[in-house]
């Protein structure tokens, strides 16, 4: 499993400059590429640049904590794999932050064994699902959607979609042939769970699919949508 870790790249975001040279320098052992910052602005705009494969984020930084950090990547973005570096004191936070898609945490002070155990756990998780972001995602008929511009387009002529539609669409990509659950798809959508309810979710998908190629989004009965691998051009 170490083996495969080179092909991915990882930032570590620390504010305490001793921990996190201690754990860049472990982590440059597996990694090729180690992004290292201390502060959640500072690692908004690497993870904006580098887009790196996995992020191990301290829950406590200034500027921007952990959670708002990885809130904000969720926006748009379900395919980084996140760690979470956490105090005893700091677990009750974590039980209202399923929305981050933690991969683990973890709870300081966190051994070496403990870290490479959670490394070896992301990776098999990269390595056996379809959740690597990629560049451009080529669909039926000539649509296509940009991952880093987050933009669809069919024939080179871009196609808008509204806010709504974008998150929706970019979560079914982020893992294809998973089925979302319908509870999954409002709770991420919808910000304030009261908008969200089945109703306004099928009226979503509903115009949502004549943006997109036919039989593009799948409907599974009693259970959700999903968006087919094998569906792609």
């Amino acid at each position: 499993m170490i083996n495969k870790m080179s092909k991915f790249n990882i930032l570590f975001v620390e504010d305490e400059k001793a921990i996190r040279d201690t754990y860049v320098e472990y982590l440059n052992m597996f990694f090729n590429e180690v992004y290292e910052a201390s502060n959640g602005v500072e690692a908004y705009e690497i993870y904006k640049q580098k887009k790196p494969h996995i992020m191990i984020v301290d829950i406590h930084m200034p500027k921007m904590n952990g959670i708002e950090l990885l809130s904000k990547i969720r926006e748009t973005d379900h395919t980084t794999k996140a760690i979470m570096l956490t105090a005893h004191t700091d677990t009750i936070l974590l039980l209202d932050a399923s929305a981050l898609k933690l991969t683990k945490y973890l709870v300081k002070p966190i051994s070496r064994s403990e870290l490479k155990e959670a490394l070896e756990l992301v990776i098999k998780e990269l390595t056996s699902f379809s959740t690597l972001p990629l560049e451009k995602i080529d669909l039926k008929d000539n649509y296509s959607w940009d991952c880093k511009l987050q933009e669809l387009t069919c024939d080179n002529q871009a196609i808008e979609l509204t806010q709504k539609e974008r998150k929706l669409f970019i979560l079914l990509v982020s893992n294809m042939n998973k089925t979302f659950t319908r509870e999954e798809l409002m709770y991420e959508v919808w910000t304030n769970a009261d908008e969200g309810s089945e109703d306004t979710l099928r009226q979503l998908i509903k115009g949502l699919r004549k943006k997109l190629p036919a039989d593009t989004i799948k409907n599974i009965f009693g259970v959700g949508y999903k968006i087919e691998a094998a569906l792609m051009q």
